[in-house]
């Protein structure tokens, strides 16, 4: 998808230090990437602080964000990163021994986030959660997909239906 000579002006405005032009461009993509951070996280305050650190290293590089790309793509590829290295700090095992984030029973988001589906989008490999995450809870095509995580259109469509198998199979309560 070609960028809109607005969009190009807001890219160019940002990358030459104009914060305003960079919260214009950063405000459409927070929504997804909040989202995308509780799928991955399964706890509302890494989340937020995943996002906001994802939001804050955006702004440092977004010199990087090449002419004619997107930044929803680009945003949310930072922001898988650092749920990435959230999980692998201490303070994910910490947090995690809190127990599973309260949720609004009358939320849209409620069937996501109930305790079994959590517990196997916990067990499945990285891959296959970040894929399904993207590609099922925040409805983004397999293309983007692929374009967040770096990987083929081909691999993401293995790890989606990998994981929606090994989700069905857990949730049936055959494993995990």
């Amino acid at each position: 998808m070609a960028v809109l000579p607005a969009a190009r002006t807001l890219l160019d405005a940002a990358k030459s230090g104009d914060d305003g032009a960079f919260e214009i461009m950063l405000r459409p993509v927070l929504e997804p990437g909040y989202r995308l951070a509780g799928g991955m996280l399964q706890d509302a305050q890494a989340a937020q602080d995943a996002v906001q650190e994802a939001a804050f290293k955006a702004w440092r590089k977004i010199r990087q964000l090449r002419d004619g790309s997107e930044m929803r793509p680009w945003f949310l590829g930072i922001v898988a990163n650092e749920c990435r290295s959230f999980r692998r700090s201490r303070w994910s095992s910490v947090l995690s021994l809190a127990g599973p984030a309260r949720t609004d029973p009358d939320s849209a988001d409620s069937v996501l986030n109930s305790i079994e589906l959590r517990r196997a989008l916990r067990s499945l490999d990285e891959k296959k959660r970040l894929a399904l995450v993207l590609h099922w809870y925040l409805d983004l095509p397999l293309a983007e997909v692929a374009a967040i995580t770096r990987s083929s259109v081909h691999a993401v469509e293995g790890q989606v239906q990998r994981g929606m198998h090994e989700l069905r199979h857990r949730m049936e309560g055959h494993g995990g």
